[in-house]
């Protein structure tokens, strides 16, 4: 699995102004990406319980890889990778470090 660089942000800063979603927007494709697993942007797209324009849904999932909350396959599938509460357990020992 690969993650997007950081000049993702750069690209999403432009986008943003086109389509700036809102917050219960980006948190229904989070559940749905939970709720799918593994996924193609497209079946994530037909599997939102509301419609989303496409340019949207694009931007909030380049919005999760530049934040690194979902990475992706070389099929281009992705998938939620970030749990809180295992960052915190990791934090929480004092043999690891954050870089």
């Amino acid at each position: 699995m690969r993650s997007q660089s950081g000049s993702g942000l750069t690209k999403l800063k432009e986008q943003r102004n086109a389509h700036s979603p809102t917050l219960d927007t980006v948190i229904m494709v989070e559940e749905t990406i939970k709720k799918l697993g593994a996924c193609s942007i497209t079946t994530l797209y037909k599997a939102l319980p509301r419609t989303v324009i496409y340019p949207t849904l694009k931007l909030i999932v380049g919005y999760f890889y530049a934040k690194g909350f979902i990475m992706s396959d070389k099929e281009g599938k992705i998938v939620w990778v970030y749990n809180p509460e295992l960052v915190r357990r990791y934090k929480a020992r004092p043999d690891l470090r954050v870089v």
